[in-house]
């Protein structure tokens, strides 16, 4: 969905229409949860402080987030999924896989049930989509951002090598802006860069996600759509350009990664009582603390103050730290957290938000 949480507002308040939009807490603590597309181009995103939003963009309206009118909106735009498949899987309230290969509708081209799909939410709910069509999810994700908004864009499986040689590292899933950052150093500026890098050196600066992004520039994604996933932890990391040595640095970090995972947490409606700490010193070498509570983990004030121990616990004298990482998962996860293989979580907990 476009904009989504900024398309809701704009269409239940047409007051709001034409204007640069954001949905999040007026505060000085406050983070933009979703921004219209007259607010970003002031170079207003998510995730951003409020405070810094404004000063991009002075005539900005604030809302409100209404995650229960979100919520329900969703729930008719995945109806309409439904209709077609039964293979969806949901990435969030706004967003989805879905398998049209064996189709209810008997529709032969993809790109025709994407057609359908987008013309049903429009009439249902006077809201656009962006669609991505492709043989795999990681390319029907990056085609789903070519044509925002409301538009289609088709990768073909005989044009997918010529795309993705040509396409920026940074449109591609898992590559934030920190990590472009790191490529571009690397001098890696498009997919055709990306491909002439070895495996193992892809491993040695990114870690796991180096495999990741070494079958995702070749084309290859065999993860199936999975409707019945069961998320079992949600988490934020950040990578650092430069290594943090400074404590006031580290804690201030902390603090934007837990705005971050609380957002998240609530966007996904996510409930775990186990708090994981990840800190990294270089490719290779990173330690985690975890705890368990008798709460649920889904507000500022229960996770900060729980980040700041397991920071205190954790961290070792004379060393920068490179990467830091919260996650939140079920208590019966937390000791299996380092060990979860599946792509989605991995992505999730190294996507950097711009």
């Amino acid at each position: 969905m476009d904009a989504f949480y900024a398309s809701v507002e704009q269409r239940d308040f047409p007051e709001l229409r034409g204007l640069p939009v954001v949905v999040g807490f007026d505060g000085s603590h406050g983070v933009v949860s979703a921004a219209s597309y007259e607010a970003r181009k002031y170079g207003v995103r998510s995730a951003m402080p409020i405070e810094q939003a404004k000063r991009h963009c002075p005539e900005l309206r604030i809302v409100d987030l209404r995650m229960d009118v979100y919520k329900e909106v969703s729930s008719e735009i995945h109806q309409i999924f439904h209709e077609y498949t039964d293979l969806v899987e949901p990435l969030a309230l706004d967003e989805a896989f879905l398998d049209v290969t064996k189709n209810k509708k008997g529709v032969s081209l993809a790109v025709n049930i994407a057609r359908e799909i987008k013309e049903r939410i429009f009439k249902q709910t006077k809201l656009t989509a962006s669609v991505g069509v492709s043989y795999n999810k990681f390319l029907a994700k990056v085609a789903s951002d070519m044509h925002k908004p409301n538009g289609i864009f088709v990768v073909h499986p005989l044009r997918a090598t010529q795309f993705l040689e040509e396409l920026n590292v940074g449109r591609f899933w898992g590559v934030g802006a920190k990590t472009a950052l790191i490529m571009h150093k690397m001098g890696i500026f498009k997919g055709k860069q990306l491909k002439a890098i070895s495996r193992e050196h892809l491993v040695q600066v990114f870690g796991k996600m180096g495999l990741v992004y070494y079958d995702f520039v070749r084309g290859i994604d065999e993860r199936p759509v999975e409707p019945a996933r069961i998320r079992k932890s949600v988490g934020c990391e950040e990578t650092f350009m430069e290594d943090l040595h400074s404590e006031t640095q580290i804690i201030l970090e902390l603090y934007h990664i837990v705005l971050r995972l609380t957002e998240r947490l609530a966007a996904k409606n996510f409930e775990g009582r186990t708090l994981t700490l990840k800190v990294k010193w270089d490719a290779t070498t990173q330690i985690t603390r975890s705890r368990t509570t008798d709460k649920i983990l889904r507000l500022k004030k229960d996770i900060l103050p729980l980040a700041k121990e397991l920071w205190q616990e954790a961290k070792v004298k004379g060393k920068g730290v490179r990467l830091l990482g919260l996650t939140v998962s079920l208590a019966k996860e937390a000791n299996d957290d380092r060990k979860r293989n599946s792509l989605e979580d991995a992505l999730f907990d190294f996507l950097e938000l711009d």
